[in-house]
């Protein structure tokens, strides 16, 4: 259905306080870091739920809808079993969506996600490319009951948008907001005898399903950009910032006739898009042409990644100070054969050591791509090579943005395995532990989950240094109530050892 690069994506992973227990145990991982968890389908996206689990959407092993292969939400235990949680296309002409984009876990411990296809208008031809492509904003408990929010391609052309295409993102205002790659009121070029309907949009919407299209994209003669692919990023103060696959004013390479992709800021509150820069201004692309994955932010720096460009045209990792052009700290595919693999992917935020880390899907010492950390400085460090076994049941070209979870360990996922449908991995190398808040920020009196590994018994939390009151739900989960006072700063929960387990973002007080 896409008519550019179909990314296979992946996913994976469960019961992370068992796995870190394994983990510690005779140190086995500072051995031999990288491991295959399970032999899967291919997946899309990846995150901790609040039982410590890792949460999964794609084709993995399992029932599967009666009315089609929709793909699937699922977890995945520390031996490897998985789970279904649900499965998509369990309602006729798939009604409940298709080809689930991404979860996030909102702040009442349900999950919220979007579909790529499917949905009560998956009838009609929703992008201009073929039927059941729209898609849906949906909400799933832990136990499994889904509620379709809201059905895309609701509005005529499509002007609400279709075809979202990654995860939601939750504000401090407890709404979601998102992007759709089509649709919308915008007019998109003819790509290579492709007419899409609309070039997607950002919207907002709220935990009840009432959807509001925030902006649609080429408004401006698509200077603003189009085809957005990563999901937006939430700065503490409120903004959001994300990157287009199209679009902007840059045309130094015939590899993006239609421009080379941007980088905006938005304000959800009055729907202003502000681009901020254009990829592949200069001939041959130097500074990086078509972002395809989400930014992170550190120390009040962004940071993001682009699949081209660069000096070796494999791709780049950028940093952003908010003014002036991004600087280029590393650029992919620069000496032969691309050791260093070349496509680039997303990066994670700054894991517990202060590092990024991400994957290409081609390159690498065997060509089947690579598993990478690098500084905030831009020094990079190989980790792993894929497909180093034969038949590449290692794992081959890895497409999703891997993720560290609160034990300290990277998990990922990659194409090819045992018999070749993908593969989940985990990369164990003794980073620290650390704790998580699912909201970003929040005033005095919100409640809040922390999830973390190792919580029976823990004897405090504090906001900013400010005592909190706090429940411990499970061992992998604590609520806590934002104390009166509190100052934006990091939250810290002591253990019943002792060990102070903190975040690795400050949490941030309105």
């Amino acid at each position: 259905m896409n008519h550019r690069r179909n990314a296979m994506r992946v996913t994976g992973f469960g019961n992370l306080a068992l796995a870190l227990l394994l983990t510690l145990a005779a140190g086995a991982s500072h051995a031999q870091p990288y491991k295959v968890l399970a032999n899967t389908g291919s997946t899309s996206s990846l995150i901790q739920g609040p039982n410590g689990d890792l949460y999964g959407t794609g084709v993995a092993t399992g029932p599967t809808g009666p009315y089609g292969i929709g793909e699937s939400v699922f977890n995945i235990s520390a031996t490897g079993s998985i789970t279904t949680v649900y499965p998509f296309c369990s309602l006729p002409a798939c009604a409940d969506g298709s080809g689930p984009t991404g979860l996030v876990l909102g702040t009442d411990g349900n999950f919220y996600g979007t579909t790529a296809g499917g949905g009560a208008n998956s009838t009609i031809e929703c992008s201009g490319e073929t039927a059941q492509s729209c898609g849906t904003v949906f909400k799933l408990n832990p136990s499994g009951q889904l509620t379709t929010l809201y059905s895309f391609c609701s509005l005529a052309n499509c002007a609400d948008g279709s075809l979202p295409g990654s995860a939601l993102v939750q504000g401090l205002d407890g709404n979601f907001y998102g992007s759709t790659r089509y649709g919308g009121t915008g007019t998109c070029p003819n790509y290579d005898g492709f007419q899409p309907v609309g070039c997607g949009t950002l919207f907002k919407i709220t935990p009840a399903g009432v959807l509001t299209t925030l902006y649609s994209f080429c408004a401006v003669s698509c200077t603003d950009g189009w085809d957005m692919i990563g999901s937006l990023m939430l700065d503490p103060n409120g903004k959001f910032y994300g990157t287009s696959d199209y679009g902007g004013t840059g045309s130094g390479s015939v590899e993006c006739s239609d421009g080379c992709g941007t980088l905006f800021e938005f304000t959800a509150s009055t729907g202003a898009l502000t681009t901020l820069y254009s990829f592949c201004i200069p001939q041959g692309c130097p500074d990086g042409a078509r972002p395809q994955a989400s930014m992170v932010i550190s120390n009040a720096v962004l940071y993001g990644t682009t699949a081209l460009g660069g000096a070796g045209n494999g791709g780049t990792f950028f940093s952003y100070l908010g003014t002036g052009n991004p600087s280029v700290l590393y650029s992919f595919c620069t000496q032969a054969g691309c050791p260093d693999g070349e496509d680039t992917q997303g990066i994670t935020p700054a894991a517990s050591d202060g590092n990024f880390y991400g994957t290409t899907p081609s390159g690498g010492a065997s060509q089947g791509g690579t598993l990478f950390k690098v500084t905030p400085a831009g020094a990079l460090t190989t980790l792993y090579g894929f497909c180093q076994q034969a038949q590449c049941f290692d794992g081959v070209a890895p497409n999703v943005t891997p993720v560290q979870a609160t034990n300290g360990v990277i998990y990922g996922a990659a194409n090819g395995g045992n018999p070749g449908n993908g593969v989940i991995y985990e990369w164990a190398a003794g980073l620290k532990r650390f704790v998580k808040t699912v909201a970003v920020g929040g005033k005095a009196g919100t409640v809040v989950i922390i999830l973390g590994n190792g919580l029976t018994g823990a004897s405090a939390v504090t906001f900013g240094g400010a005592p909190a009151k706090f429940a411990v739900m499970q061992p992998t989960e604590i609520k806590a109530i934002v104390p009166a006072g509190a100052a934006t700063g990091y939250v810290k929960v002591t253990t019943s050892t002792g060990a102070v387990l903190s975040t690795l973002t400050p949490f941030y007080v309105p």
